[in-house]
């Protein structure tokens, strides 16, 4: 009897509307579905050596010559070896590296075979003018604007990075942190310059 009692006194269950449960089950197959894409982005880690580097354009810093900035293209310089080094203006480390990286520049610039980008990651057009300015940078820069171009080689460490492009658009050679001279930089342009 006293089972009765105790069932009589309980409210009566309400099962859950099938549309609440095909609801449900369908937001976590969404979630897992964008918990699975994560997960494989962040397998793949930054791009590697031996890679063909995605193309991507780079706007550069508008001048006399392109007051709107001229349109670089990485699959337009095929054929040429390609350094791409990313700063900041706010970067230290950067700043240890950028006479090197010009030096290394003007060591080449008259041979047209090696092209040197500069992509300033994160950073405002000001600040960015001012540092090139203040290290007399005459190779192409420009802005990664919202990151396009770091998102393409997956950039994971922070500035200065620097990636370095052989002749057939292939990645040859990744320095995460700044250069120590521009003779470092030489030695590993050099032999990518005698590979056909």
């Amino acid at each position: 009897m006293s089972e009765n009692v105790n069932n009589a006194t309980r409210p009566p269950k309400h099962p859950v509307p099938l549309w609440a449960q095909i609801l449900v089950w369908v937001g976590l197959l969404g979630l897992l579905a964008v918990l699975a894409l994560a997960l494989k982005r962040s397998q793949q880690g930054i791009v590697r050596v031996g890679d063909t580097v995605k193309d991507f354009t780079l706007t550069a810093f508008g001048d006399d010559q392109h007051p709107d900035g001229q349109q670089i293209r990485l699959s337009d310089l095929h054929g040429k070896v390609v350094v791409i080094n990313f700063w900041a203006s706010w970067c230290k480390p950067c700043e240890q590296e950028a006479p090197d990286l010009e030096a290394a520049w003007r060591s080449y610039q008259s041979g047209g075979e090696v092209v040197f980008l500069g992509v300033d990651y994160v950073d405002t057009e000001p600040e960015a003018r001012s540092y090139i300015a203040k290290f007399d940078i005459t190779y192409p820069n420009g802005p990664d604007l919202g990151t396009r171009i770091s998102q393409a080689f997956n950039r994971q460490m922070g500035v200065p990075e620097t990636y370095i492009v052989d002749r057939q658009g292939k990645l040859r050679y990744i320095q995460i942190g700044p250069f120590q001279s521009a003779a470092e930089i030489q030695a590993i342009i050099n032999p990518l310059l005698v590979e056909k």
